[in-house]
């Protein structure tokens, strides 16, 4: 059990960087976005990009059922002791940024299991375009958005899209038959966001979770530099 920590909002200052014994922890990614915009396919996805080469680790939440995890356990992305599910109970939110306290103790036992972990990914349930994680659970926070929420989602704004670490437009493909603009997104986007870096992507096309995966490999080179 690893409950004794304190529960800091997004605006707090990351956590330690060092486990107890004074080794290096493995780098937290939050992945955060709207019900439905593919945060369970991104986070497969990048379990199968980045498994041969990192020790990775997945937390799942999800309000009431266990069934992002069990998905990512029936596509075998990862061997099963490295997928762990946190059921919230309350909105989504809550556990990622509120009341981090069982994310925490989650992402600690995998690492105290596991032995030393590169990476462990924090899939957040769906939630609305205010979702952040606080900084004292991850290092660094990606927001997923679809095309077939609607291409005013950029323009909508929120701290989820305006200030996640990386802004992932997802399911580009369907663009043509849900009338989305993609230019128009990816300018809105940019307008919201500055200099902070947004991806245009779609896992049926054959470049895939590639921008992303590169993302995480060069948070990670940064991370253990």
């Amino acid at each position: 059990m690893h409950l004794d920590h304190s529960h800091d909002g997004p605006a707090a200052v990351s956590a330690d960087a060092h486990r107890p014994d004074g080794t290096r922890r493995a780098l937290r990614i939050g992945l955060g976005g709207p019900v439905g915009s593919g945060k369970t396919a991104t986070v497969a996805a990048l379990c199968r990009a980045l498994r041969d080469q990192l020790s990775l680790a997945v937390v799942t939440n999800d309000i009431y059922t266990r069934e992002d995890a069990e998905f990512l356990l029936r596509e075998a992305v990862l061997p099963p002791e490295r997928i762990t599910a946190v059921e919230t109970g309350a909105c989504p939110h809550t556990a990622i940024r509120d009341d981090i306290s069982a994310n925490l103790e989650a992402v600690e036992d995998l690492e105290d299991d596991l032995g030393p972990l590169d990476l462990i990914l924090v899939e957040s349930g769906g939630d609305n375009l205010t979702a952040t994680f606080s900084k004292g659970l991850v290092d660094a926070q990606v927001f997923v958005i679809d095309v077939a929420g609607g291409d005013d989602i950029p323009r909508k704004g929120g701290p989820g899209v305006t200030t996640a670490d990386l802004l992932v437009v997802n399911k580009t493909d369907l663009a043509p038959y849900v009338g989305s603009d993609l230019a128009r997104m990816a300018a809105d986007a940019k307008e919201q966001r500055g200099d902070l870096p947004v991806v245009l992507q779609s896992l049926r096309s054959e470049a895939g979770v590639g921008e992303v995966a590169a993302w995480v490999r060069a948070r990670l080179a940064a991370w253990t530099a």
